[in-house]
């Protein structure tokens, strides 16, 4: 029988290495994770990888049995907002692929970044690139929503941006324009990461701040759509819109936000993983710290 996975599990991400079990698996075990997140391939590549099934079957059926929940992460290069048409259908085919590994590997949700619709600085109109960019984000992913059937299949997590260059979501309130493009589909969940919707202007360094952002998460998105959780602090001041993690306590968002997020109700079953520096290190703090704040 399937050990238990605590209410609110928490891990890191971790390297592959030669595969998922002796790699990716060991590490996870080693550094005492509840949950992981991984890449299934380069992630500063198009690559796709096939996997190999007697290591995705072992990996699947071990995390199973542990009670880890697993995450993929799309490579960075994926952006369903560009306006090269290369890019676009080289990302719209990634975000296929990870949907069909993550069945492969036993991940409950493929985690992408709302992406960017690359204003060039030229003549034009860019709110006209704004909702061209969600058009394309629509044509990609709606039919890749489409064939996700069941209630354990994987979940599209949608990760908005620290807000840096012309991001098509950023903000907790940009949710609700993205979300309307995808027709608020029903596998269409939410990636917070805090470091993110800090540098883009939560005010998750205030009493308070990490509650109202969740509430407001709820508000636009509704119950059960909130899936992950990327547990980052921030080496740069609230609304910077810029994307540098810092380790739990040691950033600018502070321990408090976390321990709200740990206590929130609408986290009860939300994986917490953690991006920060050294966090994949034996002897980091970022662990142990979650799991004491979540006490």
């Amino acid at each position: 029988m399937p050990a238990a996975s605590p209410s609110r599990p928490i891990g890191t991400h971790v390297l592959v290495g030669k595969n998922l079990v002796t790699g990716a698996l060991a590490s996870a075990v080693e550094l005492g994770c509840e949950a992981v997140q991984v890449f299934v391939g380069n992630p500063r590549g198009w690559a796709r990888s096939a996997g190999n099934p007697a290591v995705d079957r072992e990996f699947r059926d071990r995390t199973s049995a542990l009670g880890m929940r697993v995450v993929i992460h799309t490579p960075y290069l994926v952006n369903l907002g560009s306006p090269t048409p290369g890019t676009y259908r080289s990302s719209a085919d990634l975000v296929a692929h990870n949907l069909r590994r993550a069945v492969e590997i036993g991940a409950e949700g493929v985690v992408v970044h709302t992406g960017s619709y690359v204003d060039p600085g030229g003549p034009g109109d860019p709110a006209g690139r704004h909702a061209a960019a969600l058009r394309q984000v629509r044509e990609a992913l709606l039919p890749v929503l489409e064939r996700i059937e069941g209630d354990d299949a994987p979940w599209l997590l949608l990760e908005p941006t620290a807000g840096q260059g012309r991001s098509l979501c950023a903000t907790v309130d940009d949710l609700e324009g993205y979300l309307t493009a995808l027709d608020f589909h029903p596998k269409a969940g939410i990636c917070l990461d805090t470091c993110h919707v800090f540098a883009a202007g939560a005010p998750l360094d205030e009493p308070g701040g990490a509650t109202a952002t969740v509430d407001r998460i709820l508000e636009i998105g509704g119950p059960g759509r909130l899936r992950l959780v990327h547990a980052n602090d921030s080496k740069d001041v609230r609304g910077s819109c810029t994307d540098r993690h810092e380790k739990i306590g040691e950033g600018h968002i502070g321990t408090g936000a976390f321990a709200e997020l740990l206590h929130h109700p609408a986290t009860e079953g939300v994986p917490f993983i953690l991006e920060t520096p050294g966090s994949r290190s034996v002897d980091d703090a970022g662990i142990p710290l979650l799991k004491e704040l979540r006490r």
